[in-house]
């Protein structure tokens, strides 16, 4: 069989998987990215976490504000 060019032809990827997986494993490019696991109620958790951090900010603002003087 005629080896093809990858960056020719993308569909040639579906003939040879185990190259691609093997080009992914030398890829520096992805080798450098962060990667971390989303679940659904993980995006509710650390809105509730903003939410809370942001009114704690609040309450300190107006209590400094009270505290200046008129």
């Amino acid at each position: 069989m005629q080896k093809i060019s990858l960056h020719a032809n993308p569909f040639a990827l579906m003939m040879d998987p185990e190259a691609v997986l093997a080009a992914m494993e030398r890829s520096e490019r992805l080798n450098h990215l962060q990667s971390r696991v989303c679940r659904p109620l993980d995006r509710l958790e650390a809105l509730a976490q903003e939410v809370a951090s942001s009114s704690t900010t609040r309450r300190q603002e107006r209590s400094m504000e009270d505290a200046l003087p008129s």
